[in-house]
């Protein structure tokens, strides 16, 4: 759930949005569908108070005793801030804001396969409007010392995750029990990067029925990255 979003924006509209005075990351392409463990653009408080876009690797440190194996390939979304694993990671240090146009939840009907995707459960896309206008998701980050994958070792990695809430009217019948805490406005953007976290919280909200729209799927989705697809028809990243 929650596991699949797009970007289609510009570096510059993300700038001026957020007021980031610092970009590190590179080239951002015109439109990208981001999956779990892979790296993506958010803009961060960085260690020096500077407010930077950056690219980190979705997925947040999971509660030791929620790992399994010899690696952990990280927390995609946060929906208990006030858990203790996460309580360290919610000042304003850690917040960061995720770029986002648009965002998918597999269709709730079993079997119901899309073979533009190579035969995986057909998602369903949501956004602000058919214009697919940029927004932000709530997010947090931190830098991490682990294994993301076995094959890659120990390293040391700057992740992210977003927090969720409990969803709306259009997304509930879909997902009946979360959706992204969603960011319409550069004020909601400002508060969650600077405000206390007695403020800040607030923001942890279902948005308004009519927030959100169901548009067709990006054609970026028919390049499915490099996976396996399970019983259920759903892509295992590899």
């Amino acid at each position: 759930m929650r596991n699949l979003y797009n970007i289609t924006t510009s570096q510059e509209a993300v700038r001026q949005w957020t007021r980031a005075l610092r970009d590190i990351l590179g080239n951002l392409e015109p439109s990208i569908d981001i999956y779990p463990n892979q790296f993506a653009p958010v803009v961060r408080n960085a260690s020096d108070g500077e407010r930077e876009l950056a690219n980190l690797r979705w997925g947040m440190p999971t509660p030791l005793e929620r790992v399994k194996g010899n690696a952990d390939s990280g927390t995609t979304n946060i929906r208990n801030p006030q858990y203790g694993h996460w309580q360290q990671y919610v000042g304003v240090e850690h917040r960061c804001v995720v770029p986002v146009t648009s965002f998918a939840e597999p269709s709730p009907t079993s079997g119901d396969k899309d073979p533009e995707t190579g035969g995986i459960q057909r998602n369903l896309w949501f956004a602000l409007n058919e214009d697919r206008p940029l927004f932000f998701f709530a997010g947090l980050w931190t830098r991490w010392q682990g294994v993301r994958k076995v094959k890659e070792g120990l390293g040391d990695h700057e992740v992210y995750g977003f927090m969720t809430t409990a969803p709306n009217a259009l997304i509930k019948p879909i997902h009946e029990k979360a959706m992204p805490a969603i960011l319409r406005t550069q004020d909601e953007t400002e508060t969650w990067l600077t405000a206390p976290w007695s403020e800040a919280k607030r923001l942890q909200r279902t948005a308004p029925d009519d927030a959100l729209v169901i548009v067709e799927k990006p054609a970026t989705q028919i390049k499915v990255p490099q996976g396996t697809i399970d019983g259920r028809g759903q892509l295992s990243l590899l």
